[in-house]
């Protein structure tokens, strides 16, 4: 039997996962903590040799649990601040075991650190019981990762994130010959009326009264202000069926969109070109849905 790997899959660029963000990281280590707490009390999956406690087993079930939770926050907090001073948007599966690999490593260090704490056992310092806590690391560490993992992708699933995960950009452009991509757009003021080339347009974004075009434009991104509401440029754009109104104040060219992620609550859109995410509100998402699909039939299937 040949095993198999998806290299492909585990170097795709994913968005950074919620659960490490700076918001969302103490959070993360008060699950962990409360998780391991409740399973060294429940189940005492280590044997425990009473003699050699300095402490009651609650206590050491605390220590236990504490010292993964605060190792979790502290590795993450650095690695975000990092990532910010970097300014590095790009995380993928690889990336993610790598990290749980490191973090599972210094979380064994950490329980064999405090030995000295927990037990009276004169063979605390040895390489032993260093390589033990290790492997005793990883084989509870792999094994709750993979636990909330699931259970994460279960409560994703239930606010409806599997669209998400089957979304496929539309790399093929519509065939409308007959459609110009150059377009003059008419303005309330007619000195502010002005051409555009409706194929370099990303997304439109409303500001009152006034419009903000991003565009790439020899490989560059552009931004430019006219002055039309959103409303009616869309109204001027209506032969060309590939923009969306995704949201209130967007206008979304749907044939640049590269990847779509959320859950029911709402979307958001990323492009190849910039960092910029387009939002896809709650009272949008099924209409965004429906027109998605009746592009890929129309353009890809």
């Amino acid at each position: 039997m040949t095993f198999y790997i998806n290299r492909e899959h585990l170097v795709k660029d994913i968005d950074y996962p919620t659960r490490y963000q700076p918001e969302n990281l103490f959070k993360s280590a008060l699950i962990v903590f409360f998780i391991i707490l409740g399973f060294l009390l429940l189940f005492k999956p280590f044997g425990v040799y009473d003699p050699e406690l300095k402490m009651h087993y609650l206590f050491i079930c605390f220590f236990h649990a504490l010292g993964p939770a605060l190792v979790l926050y502290l590795y993450f907090g650095i690695l975000n601040y990092y990532r910010k001073t970097k300014n590095q948007s790009k995380w993928t599966l690889l990336n993610e075991y790598i990290q749980i690999g490191a973090l599972l490593v210094l979380i064994g260090t950490t329980s064999f650190l405090m030995r000295d704490l927990l037990y009276t056992n004169p063979n605390n310092w040895s390489w032993n019981y260093f390589f033990e806590e290790i492997r005793n690391c990883f084989v509870a560490g792999i094994f709750f990762y993979f636990l909330i993992r699931l259970a994460s992708f279960y409560f994703e699933s239930k606010k409806g994130s599997p669209f998400v995960l089957q979304f496929i950009p539309l790399t093929v452009k519509p065939e409308t010959a007959s459609l110009q991509p150059q377009l003059f757009i008419n303005t309330q003021v007619k000195q502010d009326d002005f051409s555009l080339d409706i194929d370099q347009l990303l997304f439109v974004k409303a500001d009152g009264n006034y419009i903000e075009l991003t565009t790439l434009k020899n490989n560059q991104i552009m931004t430019e202000v006219k002055r039309i509401s959103l409303t009616q440029f869309e109204a001027q754009i209506t032969a060309y069926p590939h923009f969306f109104r995704c949201h209130r104040t967007y206008l979304v060219n749907m044939f640049k969109v590269e990847k779509v992620s959320g859950n029911s609550q709402g979307y958001l859109l990323s492009f190849d070109e910039t960092n910029s995410k387009v939002p896809v509100s709650r009272k949008q998402i099924d209409s965004f849905n429906t027109y998605y699909e009746r592009l890929r039939n129309q353009y890809i299937a």
